[in-house]
């Protein structure tokens, strides 16, 4: 049957669920305060592009090989991570929402599309400016409303002689992006196995950890309260399970992907280290920055030039990120819990700040003090951080966000047929932001992902690479 999409042919939908055999009854998992806050927010997109050489690129051999492969892996995938064929319910009896697989549910499963595309595959790859709506086209939609939503959907999209595309879409509730990591990782191992014939078992660093028991917090009793303050539904319909409609922003946008290579970011080090000691003589200058840290600085303050190149008035900017917090609670968590363990922040600075030639100084060391106060004092009370939020929102301040991390290796997600040749954030487009990951070539530089208006995008493409010629 036709998609409604551009350039999209839809060959198959089917629900794909754990094997038979290990599935034992209904089981619930519980969500989290770091899990419902994020309850009603747009769904997080993913996807990875990969190369196929003959005759593997051929439309009867992916068809009949690759994407047997591919659902018989996921089965067996989600066996592992049995809550993800579940679904998000909030029954009238429950405080709180959870996530429920019932085996006799015919609506469980995870949602796959099997697709075809008669797109470029070289110009959607392409990391210089081009059509944001295009790769939209890889991606499905979430199902959510009032009463329930999915945790996942996929798509995999064949562009016959010469690739496909493997398009995730999230709830955030379910999982952040570390445990969409170890999801993917497993998936492809497992899918290496069936190849193979090897009898599929799971490395144990793969296998995931549901125990909600574990962590303590203090503020989770007030889950529900925090979420309605952050995500308020109408009077009535508080316990509502469809997501805030957030539209992507593609009218006049084009989408790009910058690379910094280990070179260019020792050169920004280097130039915020040295101004370091000549703005902030009372205090001593760090030793060294980490990437993302040099990443974010550079990238906000080049956005907000090109902003302020094109616009008439001067924007203030607030730059908003997530810190992972398994390894800052108390106690720690495993590496290999699955959820959500994020919290997010943010430093704010005057407009001018971004204009300045020492921009990226000034907001490499705001980032790398408030992520060094969050080290020493904790994660900070999520009400007075939100709060602070509200504040300067109404103010007018125009939030930059990052999504990501070059912690998730996702050029290592290969399976069987050879390491993605593009990975892209595609849920960026959803507002004011930047996608960050680690580079393609493995060299300890980083990938930094952009929708912006055309000129804006224009204006940034000059300054991103001229500022790095400067350093």
């Amino acid at each position: 049957m036709a998609s409604n999409k551009n350039n999209i042919k839809i060959h198959q939908h089917v629900k794909v669920v754990p094997p038979s055999s290990s599935i034992q009854s209904t089981t619930t998992t519980p969500l989290t305060l770091y899990d419902i806050i994020w309850l009603r927010f747009h769904p997080s997109e993913r996807i990875y592009f990969y190369a196929l050489r003959d005759p593997h690129s051929h439309p009867t051999f992916f068809f009949q090989e690759i994407v047997p492969n591919l659902k018989s892996s996921l089965s067996l995938t989600l066996q592992h991570f049995l809550p993800l064929a579940g679904k998000i319910v909030w029954p009238s009896d429950s405080s709180k929402p959870f996530i429920q697989f019932n085996p006799n549910d015919d609506d469980n499963g995870v949602s796959l599309l099997i697709a075809e595309s008669d797109a470029d595959f070289n110009h959607v790859i392409e990391n210089s400016p081009h059509e944001a709506s295009l790769t939209r086209s890889f991606i499905p939609n979430l199902e959510s409303s009032d009463a329930f939503a999915s945790t996942m959907s996929l798509q995999i999209t064949l562009f016959p002689n010469c690739g496909f595309s493997i398009g995730i879409t999230q709830h955030h509730a379910i999982f952040d992006g570390k445990s969409l990591s170890m999801f993917v990782k497993a998936w492809a191992y497992l899918c290496n196995k069936i190849i193979g014939f090897e009898t599929p078992t799971l490395l144990p660093e793969l296998e995931p950890l549901f125990n909600r028991d574990i962590i303590k917090d203090k503020n989770e009793k007030n889950a529900i309260e925090i979420l309605s303050r952050i995500s308020p539904t109408e009077k009535g319909n508080e316990r509502s399970l469809k997501i805030f409609p957030s539209e992507p922003k593609l009218e006049e946008s084009s989408r790009a992907t910058f690379k910094l290579s280990r070179e260019d970011l020792d050169k920004i080090k280097q130039n915020v280290l040295s101004k370091w000691e000549i703005f902030d003589t009372n205090k001593s200058k760090p030793q060294t920055l980490s990437s993302f840290i040099l990443t974010c600085a550079y990238s906000v303050v080049t956005i907000a030039k090109a902003i302020h190149g094109v616009g008439k008035e001067k924007e203030k900017f607030a730059f908003t990120f997530a810190v992972d917090c398994r390894a800052r609670l108390e106690p720690p968590l495993p590496n290999n819990y699955f959820g959500n363990c994020v919290s997010g922040d943010f430093i704010h600075l005057k407009p001018f700040d971004f204009e300045k030639e020492d921009g990226v100084f000034v907001v490499a060391k705001c980032i790398y003090e408030k992520i060094k106060m969050i080290n020493e004092k904790g994660i900070l009370n999520r009400e007075k951080t939100g709060d602070r939020y509200k504040s300067i929102y109404n103010e007018g301040y125009k939030k930059v966000g990052v999504a990501g991390s070059n912690r998730f290796s996702v050029y290592e997600n290969d399976f069987g047929y050879g390491r993605p040749e593009k990975v892209e954030i595609v849920s960026i487009d959803r507002g004011l932001g930047f996608g960050y990951g680690d580079s393609k070539d493995g060299n300890g530089g980083v990938e930094i992902g952009l929708v912006l208006n055309k000129h804006v995008m224009d204006h940034f493409s000059k300054m991103f690479h001229e500022g790095l010629c400067c350093n």
